[in-house]
């Protein structure tokens, strides 16, 4: 109580918002239906009054208390008709209301005759309930205005009677049962109304919960969207992001997976194609003067602004190769002017290089090849997915790039607009002695290239994991306008934003009017899910709750059982009939509660120790459950009128025909050798209170409720108006001991307003048990919603990082999307200690023809795909984790060790133990090796793979903003394709230090001898032993046989 009245804290958005719409929506058809419901039970009283022979005009009285009742309870319906009425005036409305029942209660209370103790117990009762129940008021006002009906009823009827007590049974008992009555309603109404407001405000919190999933889910959808079309045209990422989905529910289960032995195959062929090789000739010399966040930033420039003149020529990148850029045009869609597209591309890219030179004075220019033809492109391999081209026609671009002559020749005027140009930067840093390097790349940042990933920033996502309020919705909320849902959708989108508009749209679905229309959730009927197997669900769902229900059905049974003792004389057969029903309760109540006995059970002997799983075997079989819930509410109808069998079963009333004058003042108010008379009509109100202990089992299906209640009502109703009618004329014959013509009236005779009272409370509990069932079937409902849309965010959110994880590593990929991402600056890194492998299948390229046999090259790429997807499987493997993809070109296969320490971590270790990753790059390319023989013996070639590996210093990072990429630079690397490209089939070629390094691990190496390296001069390369990889326990070997290292 006292946590009730305490001082409330300022409300949060979320609890405003609740309050100010979703709550009052809610309740706004509740508050109509009360206001029904008290005209029809005023209606029923005029009705019940002429059909019981009464003179209407005789009793003044009580026609204009009813028409009056009438006419105010129907402007108060009118007023309480418009939603933004109600919501604007939400607690005067209430408040009149309220005040309108309590002036109602008491005009009954005297009118129609004399004022007794139990008059219009039942309807005070009913004023209490359904102001907790059905009026739109917080608990607290709720609370008060229970608190003050009941006290005004207990305080006008103690005055009033206390000055004829001598003509009334004992007061104080009565008065006690009234406030026991009144308290019960109270806790009852409470009770209900916390119940209604947790599920209430669970389904509120559940429907924002379910909006913030979705939209995660349509920014992971954009996400997903932007990386595919980021790597792939926008045909080739439909057909792979759908077989990654199917990947995805393979792995979880729900589908099987394919029985397929070969790999999918993501390439067609194209004709009528142009292609674009250019090579950036003193790129690697100056490259080698770069500190790491100058060489990125430099190559995303470059590439940055070949991008954006590949999109004025409408060609499409399709690698980075180092410094060597290559594009196509007539992709994905055929262009007639493809080859003018690639040639007027070529010529800018020419000129903007010329133009960096000019400005910067570094010596690099541009070597440029193009042809046209056909060829085949797509997507090859499991990871690292590159759209790529293949054909005899590429390959010559490639040789007429290589062949060919850096430069093209201008005009003397574009010249000496060039020089011009660039005077004025020469001239501002003339002054500065700057490295070359370091004066392109102030340079090149004045052309502002898009940073890698950048899309991505502006895709709407959310910040954090609070539920979404409306940012207008809330910061100029209006009454008028929240409920006003005569508004258009297009009015609505108007006024506010996509998101907020989305918003009012989802609370709509919550509205409680909504149970009354065409649904495609629910049967409009009987409310059952039309999805039988969600039927299913929702009838086998657990159920906590369940002991509460059983604990609040108890106290209704001890109110009752209290109110028998006060105004009954206790005779022992009725306090052992309570005694016995007592034990059932408390068996019930224990086998509720009996999971808060487990450490005293624990301690007990073995045998007790299946008693706490009582409590969840009740709340998780639905049978039990229902079989316990009818039960305890029979238990309580039962007691309710089991002071009724302690009355004599004759009909004879001594107090009929008695003399007035003479017996008056000494006539008992006990019929002979029974209970007193005063018991009858508290019967009545114990019936009600069985009524209420229905709505206490929330969860209890609507159908079990209208049984349940149909047959109270019934056997009310008979006992009252048929069987044991007679005490109540007995009563009325007491009560009124003058003749026939000083009859009370309807509001005064007992058995009339009990049942009156029985039929308000049906149909008041009936429309809540209606109410209750809907919101209860709505939030399981929302909950599998949202465990639904939850498991397709994650699922979406899964999908959108193995695209990333596709593109980039899984320690680089963080970087650039989810709540991390730090892309506002170009990614790079720097490494002392890399292992960086280029393998390839030289074979191939005399395998590879293009003919109408193989579809043009189709299934010699396709073979292809199955070394590369053979190669890239060994990457999933635990001892390979260290091992990163870079890309394919061609045949050749990259990927390096060592990139996923930081810095840092490299600074505090050794070199040798910095170094370890070389003996995995050695088991890996021994696995390429094994993986290639197999692919030998069942495609019947003779494939061999050709290794070189070397180690030392990379720079890592991420360029280009059209499609981003993932490379190292370094000489490390450029030695590495040396020792690839000069190496023997079947072997692998190191350097001398790697050599080293190798031995140093365990590993046999022997002297090539020195030999021509393009660019480095003599080199001494060494030959790994691949017989032992190491020298000590023997490890794979490279296939078998034959080409021993």
């Amino acid at each position: 109580m006292a946590r009730l009245f305490s001082p409330r804290p300022p409300p949060s958005e979320e609890d405003l918002f609740y309050e100010t719409y979703y709550s009052l929506s809610q309740q706004y058809p509740l508050l109509l239906l009360l206001l029904l419901i008290v005209l029809c039970t005023l209606v029923a009283l005029l009705l019940v009054a002429w059909a019981s022979g009464r003179e209407l005009t005789s009793d003044l009285s009580f026609l204009t208390t009813v028409l009056c009742a009438l006419g105010g309870f129907s402007l108060l319906l009118g007023l309480a008709s418009p939603e933004q009425r109600l919501q604007r005036w939400t607690r005067p409305l209430s408040g009149l209301v309220w005040a309108a029942l309590l002036a109602l209660g008491h005009g009954f209370l005297f009118t129609g005759g004399i004022v007794s103790a139990w008059d219009q117990v039942s309807f005070f009762l009913f004023i209490i309930f359904t102001v907790y129940a059905m009026l739109p008021l917080g608990m607290r006002d709720a609370a008060a205005a229970g608190l003050t009906s009941s006290l005004l009823h207990l305080l006008v009827v103690g005055l009033y009677l206390g000055r004829q007590q001598d003509s009334h049974p004992s007061l104080l008992p009565q008065l006690a049962a009234n406030a026991v009555f009144f308290l019960c309603g109270n806790v009852v109404g409470a009770y209900h109304k916390a119940l209604m407001e947790r599920a209430l405000r669970a389904t509120f919190r559940e429907a924002l919960s379910s909006l913030y999933s979705r939209q995660r889910l349509d920014t992971e959808k954009k996400h997903q969207e932007h990386l595919l079309l980021s790597i792939l045209p926008a045909y080739l990422a439909r057909e792979m992001k759908a077989e990654i989905m199917a990947r995805l529910q393979a792995v979880q289960g729900s589908r099987p997976e394919s029985t397929n032995n070969f790999h999918s195959l993501y390439v067609k062929r194209h004709q009528g194609v142009s292609v674009l090789y250019a090579d950036i000739v003193g790129f690697t010399r100056l490259a080698s003067e770069c500190s790491p966040k100058e060489l990125v930033l430099m190559l995303n420039e470059l590439f940055g602004k070949f991008d954006q003149i590949a999109k004025e020529h409408e060609c499409m990148r399709i690698k980075i190769l180092g410094d060597c850029y290559y594009c196509v045009s007539g992709l994905p869609h055929s262009l007639p002017d493809h080859a003018i597209n690639c040639v007027r591309m070529g010529l800018d890219m020419c000129r903007a290089i010329r133009k960096l030179r000019a400005a910067t004075g570094v010596d690099i220019n541009m070597r440029v090849g193009v042809h046209s033809g056909s060829v085949l492109c797509g997507v090859i391999g499991l990871q690292k997915w590159q759209y790529d081209v293949w054909s005899h026609d590429v390959t010559l671009a490639n040789h007429m790039e290589a062949g060919g002559v850096p430069g093209l020749p201008v005009p003397q005027a574009e010249e000496e607009d060039e020089k011009g140009t660039a005077g004025g930067l020469l001239s501002s840093l003339e002054g500065h002695k700057m490295r070359p390097s370091l004066l392109m790349t102030r340079y090149l940042e004045s052309w502002g290239a898009a940073k890698p990933f950048a899309h991505l920033s502006h895709v709407d996502s959310p910040v954090s994991t609070s539920t979404p309020l409306p940012e207008k919705g809330l910061a100029s909320f209006s009454p008028q306008w929240s409920l006003d849902r005569s508004r258009t959708l297009r009015g609505l989108d108007d006024e506010l934003d996509t998101g907020d508009a989305k918003f009012f749209q989802v609370i709509e679905q919550l509205n409680s009017q909504k149970q009354w229309k065409q649904s495609k959730d629910f049967n409009l009927l009987t409310l059952y899910f039309r999805d039988k197997e969600m039927e299913k669900q929702y009838r086998l769902s657990a159920l906590p709750a369940f002991k509460y229900y059983v604990a609040c059905t108890f106290l209704v049974f001890l109110s009752n059982f209290i109110i028998q003792m006060l105004v009954t004389n206790r005779p022992p057969a009725l306090a052992i009939t309570y005694s016995i029903t007592f034990l059932l309760f408390l068996l019930l109540l224990f086998i509720c509660f009996s999971e808060y006995l487990t450490r005293c059970v624990q301690k007990g002997p073995k045998m007790l120790h299946w008693l706490p799983a009582l409590s969840n075997l009740v709340a998780t079989r639905p049978g039990l459950r229902v079989a316990l819930g009818t039960a305890t509410i029979l238990l309580v109808f039962t007691m309710a009128i089991t002071s009724l069998f302690f009355l004599p079963a004759s009909s004879d009333c001594p107090f009929r025909g008695l003399n007035v004058s003479s017996m008056a003042f000494n006539l008992s108010w006990e019929l002979p050798g029974s209970l007193p008379l005063i018991s009858v009509p508290y019967s009545m109100h114990c019936c009600v209170l069985g009524f209420l202990s229905c709505s206490l089992f929330l969860h209890m299906s609507f159908e079990l409720k209208l049984l349940l209640l149909l047959l109270w009502l019934a056997a009310s109703c008979s006992l009252f108006l048929h069987s044991h009618a007679w005490l109540s004329d007995c009563l009325i014959a007491r009560l009124y001991l003058g003749p026939m013509d000083s009859r009370p009236g309807v509001l005064k005779e007992p058995k009339l307003m009990g049942a009156i009272s029985f039929f308000i409370f049906f149909f008041t509990l009936l429309v809540l048990a209606r109410q209750n069932e809907y919101y209860c079937r709505l939030d399981f409902l929302w909950k599998k919603k949202l465990r639904k849309e939850q498991e397709e965010t994650e699922t979406m959110e899964n999908l959108t990082r193995l695209l990333l994880e596709n593109v980039l590593p899984a320690h680089v990929a963080p970087q650039f999307i989810g709540q991390n991402r730090r892309n506002e600056d170009l990614y790079h890194q720097s490494y002392e200690c890399v292992c960086v492998l280029f393998a390839s299948v030289p074979d191939f390229k005399e395998f590879y023809s293009e003919s109408n046999i193989n579809h043009e090259g189709l299934e010699c790429l396709r073979l292809l795909n199955e070394i590369i997807a053979d190669f890239d499987e060994l990457l999933s493997k635990p001892k390979f984790s260290g091992v990163e993809k870079i890309k394919t070109i061609g045949s050749t296969y990259m990927a390096a060790t060592g990139l996923n320490a930081t810095s840092g971590q490299e600074a505090q270790q050794d070199a040798e133990r910095s170094c370890s990753h070389l003996g995995t790059m050695v088991e890996f390319a021994v696995a390429l090796g094994s993986k290639l023989d197999v692919i030998n013996k069942h495609s019947f070639n003779n494939f061999r793979l050709r290794v070189g590996l070397n180690h030392g210093p990379v720079v890592a990072g991420v360029i280009g903003a059209q499609k981003p990429q993932y490379d190292i630079w370094g000489n490390t690397v450029n030695v590495a394709s040396r020792m690839e490209t000069t190496g023997v089939l079947g072997k692998i070629q190191v350097t001398e230090e790697t050599a080293r390094a190798l031995q140093s691990l365990g590993y046999t190496c022997y002297s090539r001898g020195v030999i021509k390296v393009k660019g480095k001069g003599q080199l001494c390369t060494y030959f790994l032993n691949t017989d032992l990889t190491r020298s000590g326990p023997p490890s794979a070997t490279w296939a078998e046989t034959s080409h021993p290292f």
